[in-house]
C-alpha cells in the first residue's frame, strides 16, 4: 500500500526537491518551474496537463467537461525575488536553501502523490486536480488560485493547500489583509536655502507614528495586526525631501475588523491630505477574509485531516487561521484547508531548512489523508 510507497520513494522525493531548488520562482516569474513541472506530469502519466495564464501548472485526473472537482495544490513561487539559483547545500538532517520548505519540498510531495494516485489507485468518484499553482507569495496576491476558482469554482467541492511549515497544523479560517504603498510628496529643497520646508520623509514618519498608535478593533476571539514593512525616498543628505514612500499593510481574521481598520486608514490618508501635503495610497494586494462556508462541509475537511494525523503520525493537529491560498475559495464559500507535508526552520529567511526526518511521515499523512477524501468523503 501507500506506506511502502512512501518509503521506498524517500530517495525520488529528495531528488525532485534538489532539482526544483535550482529552479527560481520568485511571484510573476514562475515560468522554468512551471515547465519542469508539467514535463514532470507528463513523463509520470499525467494526461492534459497545461499551463494556464497565470503560470499555474494544472495536471487533471478524472476530470470530466463539467463534474465536480477536488482541488489539491502547492505553489511554485518562493517569496525571494532572486532570479539566479538560489545557494543549496546539505548534510544528513537538513536542506539548506530559501524557499525549501516554504513551499519547494510540499510541492514535490504534492508531485510525488499524484504520482502515486494516477499510477496505482483506481479513478476516484470525483474529478481530482493537481495543481502547481504560481503567485501565493507575498504581492503575487494569490493570483495563481484567483485563477483556479474563476476557471473551476462552481464546481469545486474542496480545495487542499500542500502549504504549512507547521508539522501538525491544519490552517481552516483566512486571515485577510490589504496592502498598501502609501507616498508622500512635498516641496523639498535645499537643507540650507530652503530650510522650513516640509520634508516627505518628516511627514511620513509622523503617519507612520500616528497609524502605530492605533488600538486595533477586536471581535470575538479575532487577531488584528498591521505593520510597516519597507520605507524609502529622499535624495541626498543635503536634500530636503520631495518624496517618500513606505509599504503597509492591515490584516484580520475577522471581516469586520478588516473593514474598520481600512475605514481607519483612509480616514488617517484624509487627515494628512488636509494638511497641504500630497499622500497617495495604492492598493498593492488585498486577501479576503473566510466567508459563508457551510459550516458542516467545512468541519469535515478538517475532521478528516485530522484523523489522517492521528492515524499516521499519533498527534491530534490544532487549528488556526492563516493567509494561504486558502483564503480565496473560504472567501467564496468552498470549504478549503492548508496542510503540511514536512517541517521547516527558518521559514522566509536565507537560512531556510528543510527537516529531512519529517519527509517520510509528511508523505504517509498525505497519502493517507488524500486516500480517503478521495474514496471515502462524501464529496
Amino acid at each position: 500500500m501507500y506506506n511502502t510507497y512512501a518509503r521506498q520513494v524517500q530517495d525520488q522525493l529528495k531528488q525532485l526537491i534538489r532539482d526544483l531548488c535550482a529552479i527560481p520562482a520568485p511571484s510573476h516569474h514562475e515560468e522554468r518551474r512551471a515547465e519542469f513541472c508539467k514535463a514532470w506530469f507528463e513523463a509520470h502519466g499525467g494526461q492534459g496537463v497545461y499551463i494556464d495564464e497565470a503560470l499555474n501548472v494544472v495536471c487533471p485526473w478524472n476530470v470530466t467537461e463539467d463534474g465536480p472537482v477536488v482541488v489539491i495544490m502547492a505553489h511554485t513561487d518562493t517569496v525571494f525575488p532572486d532570479l539566479e539559483p538560489l545557494p543549496f547545500r546539505e548534510d544528513q538532517d537538513y536542506f539548506y536553501c530559501p524557499g525549501v520548505c516554504d513551499d519547494t519540498a510540499q510541492l514535490a510531495q504534492l508531485m510525488v502523490c499524484a504520482d502515486w494516485f494516477m499510477n496505482h489507485c483506481p479513478p476516484p468518484g470525483t474529478g481530482v486536480l493537481f495543481v502547481a499553482n504560481s503567485c501565493e507569495e507575498g504581492l503575487g496576491n494569490l493570483k495563481g488560485c484567483r485563477r483556479i476558482v474563476r476557471d473551476y469554482g462552481s464546481r469545486m467541492r474542496e480545495l487542499i493547500s500542500i502549504d504549512s511549515a507547521e508539522f501538525v497544523a491544519v490552517c481552516n479560517e483566512a486571515v485577510g489583509s490589504h496592502r498598501y504603498r502609501v507616498t508622500v510628496k512635498t516641496e523639498g529643497g535645499h537643507s540650507f536655502g530652503a530650510f522650513g520646508n516640509r520634508n516627505a520623509i518628516a511627514v511620513l514618519a509622523g503617519l507612520i507614528q500616528a497609524l502605530y498608535s492605533v488600538k486595533v478593533p477586536q471581535e470575538g476571539g479575532s487577531k488584528t495586526t498591521y505593520n510597516v514593512g519597507i520605507i524609502s525616498g529622499g535624495t541626498s543628505v543635503n536634500t530636503i525631501a520631495q518624496e517618500a514612500s513606505m509599504l503597509y499593510e492591515y490584516r484580520s481574521d475577522s471581516r469586520v475588523c478588516l473593514a474598520k481598520m481600512e475605514t481607519m486608514f483612509r480616514a488617517m490618508i484624509d487627515a494628512w491630505n488636509s494638511t497641504g501635503v500630497e499622500v497617495t495610497a495604492e492598493l498593492l494586494g488585498e486577501r479576503p477574509c473566510t466567508g459563508d462556508v457551510d459550516p458542516a462541509r467545512q468541519q469535515a475537511l478538517v475532521d478528516r485531516a485530522a484523523a489522517s494525523m492521528v492515524r499516521t503520525r499519533g498527534l491530534e493537529p490544532r487549528t488556526h487561521s492563516g493567509s494561504t491560498d486558502c483564503n480565496i475559495p473560504l472567501s467564496v464559500g468552498i470549504p478549503a484547508i492548508a496542510i503540511g507535508g514536512c517541517r521547516g526552520i527558518g521559514i522566509h529567511t536565507r537560512e531556510e531548512k528543510l527537516d529531512l526526518s519529517t519527509l517520510l511521515p509528511g508523505m504517509e499523512y498525505l497519502l493517507d489523508f488524500l486516500h480517503h477524501t478521495f474514496y471515502d468523503a462524501a464529496l
